[in-house]
């Protein structure tokens, strides 16, 4: 089988069409109609219905692309990067990411990785929805807290746990008996939460573990919404770590203490069955340096390791 052909036969599907992928690859639309047809003529069968628009497929072609088209992407990527140099990173990057991380981080440091590598083109989709790498097309995803899993592997870059904030205006409830807060306080909940919510915090004065009872005023699902409500006065809330850390060292917020629910991580994740090109090695490795090393590490720090991951 001729790999030029299966490869040019991939991208004319990719494209929709002899034309646009002619325009978008730069050869020529005879050169790629030739090889198509004599792709078809080798496995005497026909893959491309002609004088259809829009372009479709047969069921062989269907079936041709599906088996076909990540595997040779990814060997013309990386015949790209030998090409173009090897082990010099380059062409477009595309990357799936949450809204918190986008919101919070990724501007800089995509900023500060193309700084670093010019050749590579950053492709950034957000998105909180469960992506598949394979299908949807992605070269890395960013996840909190993926489950394990065989086809994706992976980096921890950031460990995050949630602080009970509160603006400086509002009191702390005093304590009562066994360490539980005399009185509900006002607060700002995520969405989906219950009215019978008891936030457990460890105080950063005696190191004990106190007990909280909420009374919602307002749930808002994005932790920057919830932060900035709280910055107005609206109560106190749970919010991750980084994204208040400023804001409780110049004193905007202050904090009654750590949340004792499990660490959050944000893992950094590829495809294992893929050739792993230069641009993801080096977008990986960027994306692990960037953070300090207590961010990465988080209050108890494990090992951190590479190891198998899913979305």
């Amino acid at each position: 089988m001729n790999m030029t052909a299966v490869s040019d036969f991939n991208q004319v599907i990719q494209y929709g069409g002899f034309g646009a992928a002619s325009r978008a690859t730069g050869q020529s639309k005879a050169s790629l109609s030739r090889r198509v047809r004599e792709l078809e003529e080798s496995l005497g069968v026909r893959l491309i219905e002609r004088g259809i628009r829009p372009l479709r497929m047969t069921d062989e072609g269907a079936v041709l692309h599906a088996r076909t088209d990540s595997q040779f992407g990814a060997i013309a990527e990386a015949l790209q990067d030998v090409k173009a140099g090897l082990g010099r990173p380059g062409g477009r990057l595309r990357i799936s990411a949450p809204l918190l991380f986008t919101n919070w981080t990724l501007g800089p440091l995509i900023s500060a990785f193309i700084k670093a590598y010019p050749d590579v083109v950053p492709e950034v989709t957000t998105e909180d929805r469960f992506v598949d790498l394979f299908a949807d097309e992605y070269d890395v995803v960013i996840r909190a807290n993926p489950s394990p899993q065989d086809k994706l592997v992976g980096r921890c870059f950031l460990r995050n746990r949630l602080i009970l904030v509160a603006p400086p205006t509002l009191p702390q409830p005093a304590a009562g008996a066994d360490n539980i807060a005399a009185s509900t306080f006002p607060a700002v909940m995520r969405t989906g939460t219950g009215d019978d919510d008891v936030w457990s915090v460890v105080d950063p004065l005696d190191g004990r573990t106190r007990l909280f009872y909420p009374e919602a005023v307002l749930r808002l699902s994005s932790p920057i919404s919830i932060r900035d409500a709280v910055y107005a006065g609206a109560g106190a809330a749970l919010i991750p770590m980084t994204i208040v850390a400023d804001d409780i060292e110049t004193g905007r917020l202050v904090s009654w203490g750590m949340s004792t629910q499990p660490i959050i991580e944000a893992w950094v994740l590829h495809a294992s069955r893929r050739l792993v090109s230069p641009k993801i090695s080096a977008f990986i490795n960027f994306i692990c340096d960037y953070f300090p090393d207590n961010m990465r590490k988080g209050v108890t720090p494990p090992e951190i390791r590479e190891t198998k991951r899913s979305q």
